[in-house]
């Protein structure tokens, strides 16, 4: 019999497991995989030094949770239950290696750091958190940068592979082919789990960046699932980027994702009523907004465009405080929105960021121009299976008052979509053109 992968374990809903697991302990699972994996798989890394390995003594951890926790009740802390089975699985594994001898020491004591600071001084760098160190390590230049990223946010961040595979707006097995391809590529280089020099962290920045960030977006809006958001994966970015900022202060562009997430996690808890059904920005209530968060972000941007011209971060946080500053919708200065998103397309020519800019210029210059460039995008073909595209397009022409094509575009963005609080709206604006 297949054993179960960590994207089982991460699913409530797993066929495999519903027949002899409670729905109470297939959830805790679950949410201790959300909450624990990439902690555990860091430590776990960290003693082994071997990250296939470790992958597997965690996996392992979790698949004996689901029996455990069955016959004796979900452990009140279910990070520590797992880290002890992680260990002792670490520790069988060493066994089997016939490398206890030599190992032991790393699975029963704290690890000494070969480049931990002398008693009394400050810290090295990346020695806060073992999710950063392993970020890094899975950040390596020897790696493609997309297989960098895809590698780490299926590792270190615990993100589903299909989930990873919408990200990157490619098929499950594409994602799934790529994400081995990197693990082997990482064990047959004989990269090892370690902390990268001073003067090698520049060049992998912007792909941690980026992994943190794309982190934060499967929280923000989850490419799957009943629910819009889920807290978890964007809190935990947010954590990552301040302990990033802490490490390398003069990054500018730390300082601007930082402000990019705050900014636009203080919105969370008006972005859905309390049906979970989704809202829109001109309808969420500001008066609820985090405004420590958003002066907070406010400032980073402000320190951040200061000097050599803003990276994509920095001008994205730029763009979002816009948004969140203007005292109603109806105030929002879209004319300084456009000017960023030119700025944005420059220092990342993305048909994202295009998509995006035409619904900043549909509120500008009125949907006819703005339907004008999201049909060239259309015919580009590079954004074939973005349901955003034809969402955005189905919008655009409601409001031009086309409906039979907008009703074609929306059916469009329902059979792309697999968020169920986005497919419900979908559905309503569908529904008010089709039979209003």
């Amino acid at each position: 019999m297949r054993k179960p992968s960590s994207d089982d374990v991460n699913r409530d809903d797993d066929e495999s497991a519903a027949g002899t697991h409670s729905a109470e302990v297939r959830h805790a699972v679950a949410l201790a995989h959300r909450r624990e994996w990439g902690a555990l798989l860091a430590s776990t890394a960290r003693l082994l030094r071997d990250l296939d390995l470790a992958e597997e003594c965690v996996q392992d951890a979790y698949v004996s949770a689901l029996d455990a926790w069955e016959r004796h009740g979900v452990p009140e802390n279910t990070g520590a239950w797992l880290s002890t089975a992680a260990r002792r699985n670490a520790l069988d594994a060493l066994r089997r290696a016939k490398t206890l001898r030599s190992k032991l020491h790393l699975l029963v004591e704290p690890e000494p750091e070969a480049d931990t600071a002398q008693a009394g001084s400050a810290p090295g760098p990346l020695m806060y958190d073992d999710r950063l160190r392993l970020i890094f390590m899975c950040c390596h230049p020897a790696l493609a940068r997309e297989s960098q990223i895809a590698l780490t946010m299926r590792l270190v961040c615990g993100v589903s592979t299909i989930d990873i595979a919408k990200t990157f707006l490619v098929s499950m097995p594409t994602m799934a082919a790529r994400i081995t391809r990197a693990k082997k590529k990482i064990i047959s280089a004989g990269i090892l789990f370690g902390v990268p020099e001073a003067d090698e962290l520049p060049e992998r920045l912007h792909s941690v960046l980026t992994v943190i960030y794309l982190l934060f977006t499967t929280g923000h809006t989850a490419p799957s699932g009943q629910t819009l958001t889920r807290a978890d994966p964007a809190e935990s970015a947010l954590d990552l980027v301040r302990m990033l900022r802490e490490l390398m202060p003069g990054e500018r562009e730390v300082k601007g994702l930082l402000a990019l997430l705050l900014i636009t996690h203080a919105r969370r808890a008006t972005r859905t009523d309390a049906e979970g059904r989704l809202l829109l920005l001109e309808e969420q209530d500001r008066s609820a907004w985090d405004r420590a968060a958003i002066d907070e972000g406010r400032r980073l941007v402000e320190e951040a465009l200061e000097g050599a011209a803003p990276g994509r971060f920095t001008l994205q946080a730029a763009i979002a405080s816009v948004h969140a500053t203007a005292p109603a919708y109806a105030d929002t200065d879209w004319g300084r929105v456009l000017v960023l998103y030119d700025e944005l397309l420059k220092v990342w020519p993305s048909p994202v960021v295009a998509l995006n800019r035409a619904v900043a210029m549909a509120m500008y210059a009125g949907p006819a121009s703005a339907l004008a460039e999201v049909e060239k995008l259309e015919h580009a073909g590079g954004l074939a299976g973005y349901h955003y595209l034809p969402a955005v397009k189905a919008d655009l022409l409601r409001r031009l008052d086309r409906r039979p094509e907008a009703a074609t575009a929306y059916r469009q963005a329902l059979d792309l979509a697999d968020n169920e609080a986005e497919r419900a709206f979908l559905a309503s604006r569908l529904a008010e053109i089709v039979d209003p």
